[in-house]
């Protein structure tokens, strides 16, 4: 850990100079593929600012970047401060991002009414980040890029291949090739009272079809138990789009939504696989990601569900 404080200091004294000092730096819970650590930086023993540093493994895209563009086009993110060896530093947004708690503590409840009206204006917003502001975000073709993930597997899972050639058969033409963030739910939230405050974790951020964000924010797993409310388990669907049309986000078509909601939850299956065998093959010992391992056979009910 004083390694990593003394690269930090290191760092912010090419923002701050060299009176800075790095308190209280502690490794924060959560994340199965980043750590994230929470600290504050002291300037001339006088200005305080509290920072996070996110390290993301295999990191591919230039989240500095994405930051930077989101907040042009009034994305509501945390402000960057520097880069540093596989990572990023920005400022520390309060708030609360344990969905459990977005969920259930009695504080929040006023809150929770606004929050899906709020992630469709934010997606309206993230939606037109011009394409070329962040240079050398990939298009993937979602079905046989996930095809070939499953097949890598080498594992039978009839209710993933089912699913697979159910999005084939009612795959809907492309809306538009937009920036989408790729991993915007519950979860990579900050929320405080009045609602959205910042949107994290953009590390899977890519060119693609915009309602493949709304469509991801609806799967069931990211209800955290809430059931009755597709949108994040805090609110409705009529809610998320009107709001996403109103701020110019375009028309929405629930069917397609849908579509990207099915493969959202295949997606999230297979990811459930491989991040268990990160930790079964030795490459990365986690009780997290071996929890997580559990979860696939949640998955394939939650789509059997979907496309009967």
């Amino acid at each position: 850990m004083e390694d990593l404080a003394d690269e930090l200091r290191h760092t912010l004294a090419g923002v701050w100079g060299d009176d800075v000092r790095v308190d209280g730096l502690r490794r924060l819970s959560g994340g199965a593929t980043s750590e994230t650590w929470s600290f504050d930086a002291v300037v001339a023993d006088e200005s305080v600012e509290r920072l996070v540093l996110r390290r993301t493994r295999g990191q591919a895209v230039d989240e500095g970047a994405l930051l930077r563009a989101a907040a042009a086009a009034g994305v509501p993110v945390p402000r960057v401060i520097a880069s540093v060896e596989g990572g990023l530093v920005v400022e520390r947004i309060e708030g609360e991002t344990i969905p459990r708690r977005i969920l259930r503590e009695e504080s929040l409840a006023a809150t929770r009414t606004r929050l899906a009206a709020q992630c469709g204006s934010i997606l309206s917003r993230l939606h037109r980040i011009p394409v070329d502001a962040v240079p050398g975000l990939e298009q993937p073709d979602p079905l046989p890029t996930w095809q070939a993930m499953l097949d890598g597997l080498a594992q039978p899972h009839p209710a993933f291949e089912l699913a697979l050639l159910w999005l084939r058969e009612h795959q809907p033409p492309s809306s538009a090739t937009t920036i989408v963030h790729g991993d915007f739910r519950n979860g990579n939230l900050v929320v405080g009272p009045e609602g959205v405050r910042a949107v994290l974790d953009w590390e899977l951020a890519h060119l693609g079809d915009p309602m493949e964000d709304l469509g991801w924010l609806c799967v069931k797993a990211w209800r955290f138990g809430v059931n009755d409310k597709r949108v994040g388990g805090f609110g409705d669907e009529d809610d998320l789009f009107t709001a996403y049309e109103d701020a110019g986000g375009g028309a929405v078509d629930p069917s397609v939504v849908r579509w990207w909601e099915v493969l959202g939850t295949l997606k999230w299956g297979i990811m459930c696989i491989v991040q268990a065998l990160t930790h079964l093959s030795g490459a990365t010992r986690s009780v997290e990601l071996a929890a997580i391992g559990r979860r696939v056979c949640e998955n394939e009910w939650d789509l059997l569900e979907l496309i009967a």
